[in-house]
């Protein structure tokens, strides 16, 4: 039997979060953004030395930082560089159930010139999350025409 180079629930790329206190992490992430835990591994230390969450049909894997091994978290270094973009049904609840949970508005949700209603946020461990609805497909020319009248 042959094994998959990807295996089944995974894609290309898959986003891994290093987090100062991967436990609380787990807790938020499911409460704020409706993720599922599929993979939790803790370590010699009761620590979460490896999981992984699912939202809709996306998995991301986090753990918690180990500056010694070169993991560190956004706490640890004044920020993040990067967002995880998140599409849903409705762009409006899951920024409020996230920012009732505890995360920050960064962006407040707006209708964007590329069609997204768009908005981000940022968590309680630092990461950047941003969130949004498709609400009509357009042609090159469109999306050309819109960025012009937007800028």
């Amino acid at each position: 039997m042959a094994v998959k180079a990807i295996p089944d629930g995974y894609t290309s790329i898959t986003p891994y979060l290093i987090v100062q206190g991967a436990g609380e992490a787990l807790a938020f992430y499911a409460k704020a953004l409706g993720a599922k835990t599929v993979v939790n591994m803790p370590g010699p230390d009761g620590s979460v030395m490896h999981a992984e969450m699912q939202i809709g049909n996306a998995r991301f894997m986090l753990g918690e930082e180990n500056v010694q091994r070169g993991d560190k978290s956004p706490k640890a270094l004044g920020g993040s560089a990067s967002s995880i973009m998140i599409y849903t049904e409705d762009v409006d609840q899951l920024v409020r159930q996230a920012t009732d949970a505890g995360a920050k508005v960064v962006m407040p949700i707006q209708d964007m010139f590329w069609v997204d209603r768009f908005g981000s946020i940022t968590d309680p461990f630092g990461h950047n999350w941003s969130i949004a609805t498709h609400k009509e497909d357009l042609s090159p020319e469109e999306m050309a025409s819109r960025m012009k009248a937007a800028v």
